[in-house]
């Protein structure tokens, strides 16, 4: 089970570059248009008109919805062709289900979104396929096991080895990794995958602490026990992070004697997640040399520029994200949809103004600067 495409990735001696994609929903769009700027900055940097991510990224990865995203640009498909699937198959993403489905176990039909994975990916294209050119990363939780699995195509990875028979993680369909790692609990019904005799249960890889799968990727190419063993440092790794749009449940007026149980059961997700996104975006920021990105808090702000804890850092790191409230839209020139609630998930009725942010955002952040050190086929100097 031999992959071409992946003899330069696999190359531990050279540099690198990866890039990760938050999960959210069809917030997902925010992320395609930051990813799409990437994509036309790259163009010019490179002289490459015809230039996808897929040939300048060694390493892709995203949790739920951006694990659509990931696998699609590692399969070589423009930025253009995925905001298609979302403003055109969107809907349809979050078909509502049959009534008793829905008052017993999920909002949304997960046969409509099983179609349109395969129809995207292919049917019986497994993850071991020939037609992904990079490395890939989707995040899943086995709820069987309740632990993160972390699937990636690396051939030398340990579950992914010849010898491992139908309990090799390469042959399960991809289309079905992709599945279980948007199956979110209320929205989706659970993912079944067989591995040999075992059978396991997949929900959303957001409820792991990697909706935000940024560190986990600089983990698991650079651990020995993954098998990859790239280099870590400044000059060698970059490391790109693209969020969703964030929106912190702040309630300044919030009354503990309204903190019941359906309170704690609606909020208490959400809160773990917000906390995880953020912590793996610190924990990059720490231990690599941030380029640019939003105040973390305003006890440390942003730790862009800062050496500590490490006299050397491990990777160069750039995160486009930004929160979805009122004081940060205004900075982005985005006040005006301030009263939209743009931080559903499935908000299908605000695709265009979650495009619209993720422009801004865009604009705001996004630099060639960010990419010029650490390109290998650059036609310009840039400065």
């Amino acid at each position: 089970m031999e992959n071409h495409h992946l003899k330069a990735q696999l190359d531990s001696n050279r540099s690198h570059r990866i890039l990760s994609i938050d999960g959210g929903g069809i917030r997902g769009v925010i992320a395609l248009e930051v990813l799409s700027k990437i994509e036309r900055d790259l163009r010019v940097l490179t002289g490459k008109d015809d230039l996808v991510l897929a040939d300048w990224f060694d390493f892709i990865g995203g949790t739920s919805t951006g694990a659509i995203v990931a696998t699609g640009l590692s399969m070589g498909m423009e930025v253009d062709d995925l905001m298609s699937l979302y403003t055109e198959r969107g809907r349809a993403m979050f078909k509502r289900s049959g009534l008793m489905e829905r008052l017993w176990y999920n909002q949304y039909s997960h046969e409509e979104l099983e179609k349109i994975l395969k129809a995207t990916f292919g049917e019986d294209t497994i993850l071991g396929t020939d037609r992904l050119k990079t490395l890939l990363m989707v995040v899943l939780r086995n709820a069987s096991t309740d632990s993160p699995w972390p699937l990636t195509n690396n051939p030398k990875a340990k579950y992914n080895q010849a010898d491992c028979g139908k309990e090799n993680n390469l042959n399960i369909p991809l289309w079905r990794v992709v599945r279980a790692s948007t199956a979110a609990p209320t929205f989706y019904r659970a993912e079944e995958i067989q591995l040999g005799k075992n059978k396991f249960t997949f929900v959303d890889g957001a409820l792991t602490p990697y909706n935000n799968p940024a560190f986990m990727m600089f983990m698991n190419a650079t651990l020995p026990e993954y098998n990859l063993n790239w280099k870590a440092t400044e000059e060698d790794l970059l490391l790109i992070s693209v969020g969703t749009g964030l929106h912190p449940d702040s309630a300044p007026d919030l009354d503990p004697h309204k903190m019941n149980l359906v309170y704690t059961a609606k909020s208490a997700p959400k809160a773990l997640i917000y906390a995880n996104i953020v912590e793996q975006d610190k924990m990059c920021r720490l231990m690599g040399n941030c380029l640019v990105g939003d105040e973390l808090d305003g006890e440390i702000g942003a730790l862009i520029g800062t050496r500590a804890p490490l006299e050397r850092k491990l990777f160069t790191y750039a995160r486009y994200n930004v929160d979805l409230t009122r004081k940060a839209l205004k900075r982005i020139n985005c006040e005006h949809l301030a009263d939209l609630p743009l931080e559903l998930l499935d908000g299908v009725n605000l695709i265009e103004p979650l495009r619209e942010v993720g422009r801004a955002i865009a604009d705001d952040r996004v630099s060639v600067n960010h990419f010029a050190k650490h390109c290998p086929f650059t036609s310009m100097n840039v400065r």
